[in-house]
């Protein structure tokens, strides 16, 4: 009786038994599927902050050697990002000695240097895994212009126009090296770096990432906004820059800065000649990491107040309003 009832004993698990199963399991791996993805995005984005600690430091390490802060933008037809002066202060000595500082970044004697990419200059929260455009290296980290919408130069720069704008408020201006005494508002007070996503190059219809041109002319940093949104992006005669981000030796708007105009996350715009404004955008969840320029990094929330997100864009306005940054 004990031998039959053995030999009839039931092996393994019924079809119901094994979907129950399944189904557990996918219960679990469902529950610990966001938790794992959220874990490597603040893994991400802790790089990210740490690369911009590390331009901070760069940039204070520049100014203690020199006793002046970096060009956001060099001056005469070579208009360099800020970054190549950086360099050396980044354990980049050997890509700092292959540019050429007298041409442009798409000159053929900075063939080699442009095409480099600087890891300290990519965000992993950036899905580009690597330049969409051969031989360029590319930067997620832009200078801080300032607050308001002039891409000139600085009017004591000889042949510019400011287009009867006043001169750019950031601390990493166009063709200026300016003394870390004249943010007088504070470093911990103005923002130096941020964050902006890489384009696609395609210059096809705009994405968020790219650079809208509304074909009309704002007399105030309010009214660019204004012009920016009511475009349709969609309209082929709208259509930017979408060459975002690189190469990251080449300043300007697309590559090496943005602006404290509007607040992180929002649109980009450009109104040529002379007024355009790029926000600090990123692919975190709900903000962009800054850097200031005392070499600390905060993460701003996109939903900052916009008066606060201006006076943290100059580096002498006197502003007293800084909700929403630590200070």
């Amino acid at each position: 009786m004990s031998l039959s009832f053995r030999k009839n004993r039931r092996i393994g698990f019924t079809l119901v038994e094994l979907l129950v199963v399944i189904a557990i399991i996918g219960i679990l791996v469902g529950l610990l599927l966001p938790a794992v993805q959220a874990a490597r995005e603040a893994a991400r984005r802790m790089q990210c902050s740490n690369n911009l600690k590390q331009l901070g430091l760069a940039m204070l390490n520049y100014e203690s050697a020199t006793k002046l802060l970096p060009q956001g933008r060099t001056a005469g037809p070579a208009s360099q990002s800020v970054f190549g002066a950086l360099l050396p202060y980044m354990e980049q000595v050997s890509v700092y000695n292959l540019i050429d500082f007298n041409v442009s970044a798409t000159h053929a004697n900075n063939t080699a240097a442009r095409a480099v990419q600087i890891p300290t200059l990519r965000c992993p929260s950036d899905p580009t895994g690597q330049s969409p455009v051969a031989g360029w290296g590319v930067t997620n980290y832009r200078s801080n212009q300032g607050s308001g919408i002039l891409n000139g130069q600085p009017s004591t720069v000889v042949g510019n126009s400011n287009y009867g704008f006043p001169a750019p408020n950031g601390p990493l201006v166009p063709s200026l090296n300016i003394k870390i005494g004249s943010i007088t508002d504070g470093l911990s007070n103005t923002a130096a770096f941020s964050e902006h996503p890489i384009g696609d190059f395609s210059n096809a219809i705009s994405t968020w990432t790219d650079t809208f041109q509304p074909g009309t002319y704002p007399a105030t940093p309010d009214e660019a906004i204004q012009m920016c949104y009511a475009i349709t992006v969609t309209d082929l005669t709208k259509q930017g820059n979408s060459n975002v981000g690189g190469p990251w030796l080449q300043s300007g708007h697309t590559q090496g800065s943005y602006y404290h105009v509007d607040v992180p996350g929002r649109r980009s715009c450009m109104y040529p000649p002379g007024r355009v404004y790029t926000t600090a955008k990123s692919l975190h969840t709900g903000g962009v990491n800054v850097t200031r320029c005392d070499g600390s990094v905060q993460f701003i929330p996109n939903t900052i107040d916009l008066v606060a997100w201006r006076a943290f864009g100059t580096r002498d306005g006197g502003e007293t309003t800084l909700s929403g940054i630590d200070q």
